[in-house]
């Protein structure tokens, strides 16, 4: 070190020392921008903030949409439930909750112990501009870890590397900070997002959820064989993926020894990984069907709603029912089919299969096969195949199942008649 930059360094320390300039601490911020005595909030409780809705004071962008999310611990319990478990087996979990409504100061104690599976639903629009908060909150039952977290929204198309939450060459999150992610939104069709720390470790322990992009076309009044939608899995051009109601689907699935040797502390047994329990958003059959409680499931460790999203899928005879599936499951492949109503497949990755105005490239099939990581959008007609009322394949009244054709994922841990199956309730109009 030479002379003249021992001195320098003393005399940045006497100024830090005399009050001058501070290095940036880390500290809780949602992210929301507006202009000139702009304000932002979430006035129908949805959990996202959206200037089309009236919800943002000047704000930078007219399709600007901002959400608040916190990453940290929780808990969920499985579909098995014995006796030595009458509300099924506890599993300790990592993942994400919405606390976009939450005040800053009150997001770290908020946001702790308190981790849905699946993370929180985020549906937003082509060409919104996208902000979403990621804050730390860390992980109080294991307060051994430090672990930075991320959020990568899977199969997207980001502008810059630095918001696409790889942490080789993005920035990852520490406890007790935020980072305001920027998505430019251009691409409609059924995503998800996840942490990409440690990936095999985060994803397995329950960071994922369901994310949707809804086409410009929605609005508009298009007509398809006879019928007229306003609601569409892509910019089809011709209606074709019009739809009445829209469901996810997003299969995962637990290892459970891997997620007791968590919380106990022990070596984590990557090596042996076996995922015991399939499920679909979260849930085992007969969870899958469970709606009793709009707010979700209760965890037996402390009550709260950590399971929000069911699976059970209705209509009346004459709707089209759009399934977005996904699967984030990172131990095998699965292949999902329905009982008794055929689908038609539309899209897939991301992408609608076809130009616009053609449909050639839609097929028929009773099931779908899918890796970890992607997706596909598939409709269910109750007209039937030939989408026309009384051609004679009209889908009756009843109850119908999507199901995994793999054996091992009708189960629950070692229960039997569960897992990654759930209901499709047809009921005349």
């Amino acid at each position: 070190m030479t002379r003249n930059s021992l001195i320098l360094g003393l005399l940045i320390t006497v100024a830090l020392w005399s009050g001058g300039p501070l290095p940036a601490q880390a500290d809780v911020w949602f992210q929301c921008p507006t202009t000139a005595g702009g304000s932002f909030n979430d006035d129908d409780g949805d959990g996202m903030i959206r200037a089309d809705a009236g919800e943002i004071i000047n704000p930078v962008s007219p399709n600007e949409v901002c959400m608040h999310l916190s990453s940290g611990d929780g808990f969920v319990n499985m579909a098995d439930k014995v006796l030595e478990a009458p509300n099924g087996h506890e599993q300790y979990v990592f993942g994400f909750s919405n606390v976009t409504d939450v005040p800053d100061s009150q997001v770290m104690e908020v946001g702790m112990v308190h981790s849905n599976f699946p993370a929180p639903t985020i549906t937003i629009k082509e060409n919104d501009e996208f902000y979403l908060t990621l804050t730390n909150v860390g992980m109080m039952m294991r307060p051994d870890l430090f672990d930075p977290h991320t959020v990568h929204f899977h199969g997207f198309p980001n502008a810059s590397a630095v918001f696409d939450g790889v942490p080789d060459d993005s920035i990852s999150i520490n406890m007790g900070s935020s980072l305001t992610y920027y998505y430019n939104v251009k691409d409609p069709g059924t995503y998800m997002y996840h942490c990409h720390v440690e990936a095999a470790e985060h994803m397995q322990m329950g960071m994922l959820g369901n994310l949707y992009v809804e086409p410009a076309q929605d609005g508009s009044s298009i007509a398809y064989n006879g019928r007229t939608y306003s609601r569409f899995a892509y910019n089809d051009g011709d209606g074709s993926t019009g739809y009445d109601v829209a469901y996810p689907i997003q299969v995962s699935s637990f290892d459970p020894n891997f997620h007791d040797m968590h919380i106990a502390v022990q070596p984590l047994p990557f090596a042996f990984m076996t995922d015991q329990y399939p499920m679909i958003n979260g849930r085992g059959y007969p969870d899958t069907i469970n709606n009793s409680d709009p707010d979700g499931l209760a965890n037996s460790f402390d009550g709260n709603k950590s399971q929000k999203v069911d699976s059970l899928i209705t209509a009346t005879v004459g709707q089209r029912i759009l399934l977005r599936i996904s699967s984030l499951i990172t131990t095998n492949f699965v292949t999902l089919t329905t009982q008794g109503i055929p689908m038609q497949v539309v899209g897939n990755g991301a992408r609608k299969l076809g130009p616009m105005n053609n449909t050639s490239q839609y097929y028929m099939t009773n099931s779908i096969s899918l890796g970890g990581g992607e997706a596909m959008e598939v409709i269910l007609d109750t007209y039937g195949p030939d989408g026309v009322l009384g051609g004679g394949d009209d889908i009756a009244p009843g109850t119908y199942f999507l199901y995994a054709t793999n054996v091992d994922h009708l189960a629950n841990n070692e229960e039997d008649y569960g897992g990654m199956m759930t209901e499709i309730v047809i009921s005349t109009p």
